[in-house]
């Protein structure tokens, strides 16, 4: 299985990324010294959202449809999510 999730970070900003293993890659956003950069200087950061896939490829191709939108349209997904 396949995830696309939402982080908020600290500075109230929103990082999209895609992984196998949520919570391992949660970790690392918020303790690992390599790894993304933009969650490291923005500790600590929160998984607000995430969805399921079955293979990497439809992953990545939501993860950069997510990524290409503005803030506000984020923000709705992750409300319309959390509401469910």
């Amino acid at each position: 299985m396949f995830h696309v999730y939402i982080l908020k970070c600290a500075d109230a900003s929103l990082y999209v990324g895609s992984t196998n293993d949520l919570a391992k890659r949660l970790h690392h956003h918020n303790h690992s010294k390599c790894g993304a950069h933009y969650t490291k200087i923005r500790r600590p950061v929160e998984m607000v959202y995430s969805e399921s896939f079955l293979t990497f490829r439809e992953a990545r191709r939501r993860e950069a449809e997510i990524k290409s939108w503005k803030r506000e349209r984020k923000l709705v997904l992750v409300a319309t999510k959390n509401q469910s």
